[in-house]
């Protein structure tokens, strides 16, 4: 492969995934909240900032991320559910349940929620999931359903077992 082209190529992150804006390595959670929040910047820029949170991993960062679900794009929402089902932090339940739970909110951010709430594997979230296991909205119902399933499933023996 060209060498030009590859250091353009974004990296597969610690996550396993290709992430649409790569993360700063300098800065911390105070800044990168500040960025996420800010409504004017480039998109880009705000993601590059979802993306470092995630990486640093902590309990601040994940509440820092939560505080980005204030934003006015839904994409953004969206992207911030699925970091948080990314990190698996229990600390990002109540801002999922929340998002899942809103009627008003975007179906596209809701499926996301639900999905994060099976990926972080806290049973807690399993009577939320029932809840919304027959919204009106396909997409909601349905990723309660998986989400419900990956949560019965993380509690088996076979999760146990498995083997990464």
């Amino acid at each position: 492969m060209d060498m030009a082209v590859e250091k353009r190529m974004p990296g597969v992150s610690q996550y396993g995934s290709v992430d649409p804006a790569p993360a700063e390595f300098k800065g911390d959670v105070t800044s990168w909240a500040t960025t996420l929040r800010d409504e004017s910047l480039p998109m880009f820029q705000r993601m590059r900032s979802v993306f470092s949170l995630r990486n640093l991993g902590s309990d601040a960062a994940c509440l820092a991320l939560c505080s980005g679900f204030s934003a006015s794009s839904a994409l953004l929402r969206h992207e911030l559910a699925y970091v948080l089902g990314q990190m698996q932090n229990d600390t990002a339940l109540p801002a999922l349940i929340e998002r899942l739970s809103d009627a008003e909110e975007h179906i596209m951010v809701r499926h996301e929620a639900a999905e994060a709430l099976g990926a972080i594997g806290n049973l807690k979230a399993k009577p939320v999931l029932e809840e919304f296991l027959h919204d009106e909205n396909p997409e909601v119902a349905e990723s309660c359903e998986v989400a419900l399933d990956l949560l019965n499933w993380c509690s088996t023996s076979e999760w146990e077992n498995a083997e990464w």
